[in-house]
């Protein structure tokens, strides 16, 4: 996985899926990472941190995994639509060239892969961001197909702070969010704001499938390593 240097909260709800999925079916995984920096949520900072991809690719592709996940959701939607595309392609030749040809996979691209899956056309969702870089990821989902009915921007830019939200507020901030007519709500349409612990209250507060970052991602790295199953607690793409 390649993570933002400030992530805090994808090594661990990723691998907290990984191991729900281990006592489901006994299959084990190891989870490595590579670090790009970044320490606040700015366009310039984003833009230097793609840049740095490459080289975080090649450092991963010297262990040999199977699936490699760019794990910085706004770093690819702020690029404009479509982004994630050109990214996990570019990702691809840099690790084939650096002697591991491996499935390329991106938090943004399983996001909408993910939505899209679920047959979802309109959602509401919840970020992290300052109000202008929600806009840019509300545009990114609905140039994907999906109308984006609602959003609410909770405007923490430094990126430790936003690992440390409490995922257990999520449940009363999605409760004022507008989702009437959506089929689905994104708790966390970022890969740093913790969120795993909350979907089952999310979804019993909005009656409603719920997806986030962090496990659209842990669905789209087990589906390439033909690893799937569903667990439960982990919101609609796992739904028992």
């Amino acid at each position: 996985m390649l993570v933002p240097s400030s992530n805090t909260t994808m090594e661990t709800e990723v691998p907290e899926v990984l191991r729900r999925v281990t006592a489901q079916t006994g299959d084990r995984f190891t989870f490595h990472s590579s670090r790009m920096r970044m320490k606040t949520v700015s366009a310039e900072e984003l833009a230097a941190m793609n840049a740095d991809a490459d080289r975080a690719a090649v450092e991963l592709a010297d262990a040999a995994v199977d699936v490699m996940a760019y794990a910085c959701l706004v770093a690819i939607m702020s690029q404009g639509r479509g982004a994630h595309r050109g990214i996990e392609e570019r990702l691809t030749q840099t690790a084939a060239n650096a002697g591991a040809p491996v499935d390329i996979v991106s938090s943004a691209g399983a996001l909408v892969t993910g939505l899209h899956h679920l047959g979802a056309r309109k959602v509401s969702i919840v970020t992290p961001y300052m109000k202008p870089l929600t806009a840019l990821v509300a545009d990114y989902i609905e140039a994907e197909g999906i109308e984006v009915q609602d959003a609410i921007s909770l405007e923490v830019d430094d990126n430790l702070a936003v690992g440390r939200l409490d995922p257990t507020n999520l449940p009363d901030i999605v409760r004022k969010l507008d989702t009437r007519g959506t089929d689905a709500v994104v708790l966390s349409a970022c890969v740093q704001m913790p969120s795993l612990e909350a979907i089952p209250a999310a979804e019993t507060v909005t009656g409603l499938p719920v997806v986030t970052a962090s496990t659209a991602t842990s669905w789209q790295l087990l589906s390439a390593l033909g690893a799937y199953t569903p667990v439960a607690n982990s919101g609609a793409l796992f739904r028992v």
